[in-house]
């Protein structure tokens, strides 16, 4: 299942295209990024739980310092957050797998590359299977 591309700001139909007038178009504006604001109830489940999901991958490369010119000797790397934000990603991912098609495998390997990059950075190894997003969960029903 793929989400629709969001709609450049300069697409969007003005009031004299429409016949609506200033009071309607309150929720048709650019946001900051050029595209137009959508409304939440308009974003399905899986464009919600994939753009959280780069959020988290996104953030778990900067961490690790991966988004650096020099990645082997980054200005800034935090593990600690890194280990934090891709056992989120891990645990959202489980969750929700099943309900993200075709796109499961590209955000599978994401966080197997990520959890590759905290092993090699790591300087104190885990045990295999306790790094993070590698410990088991309970099934969603045992919370």
């Amino acid at each position: 299942m793929s989400t629709p591309p969001p709609i450049p700001a300069d697409s969007v139909p003005s009031a004299d295209d429409t016949g609506r007038d200033q009071h309607d178009q309150s929720h048709d504006h650019a946001g900051e990024n050029g595209f137009q604001d959508r409304e939440l109830v308009d974003i399905t489940a899986v464009e919600v739980i994939s753009r959280a999901a780069v959020m988290l991958m996104s953030a778990s490369a900067e961490q690790l310092g991966l988004a650096s010119d020099d990645p082997e000797h980054p200005a800034h790397r935090d593990l600690d957050e890194a280990r934090t934000l891709i056992t989120a990603l891990a645990g959202l991912l489980q969750a929700s797998l099943p309900d993200l098609g075709p796109h499961a495998a590209a955000f599978r390997d994401g966080l197997q590359a990520l959890q590759g990059a905290f092993r090699d950075y790591s300087i104190v190894q885990d045990a295999p299977g306790a790094g993070p997003g590698e410990t088991p969960r309970r099934p969603p029903a045992a919370l």
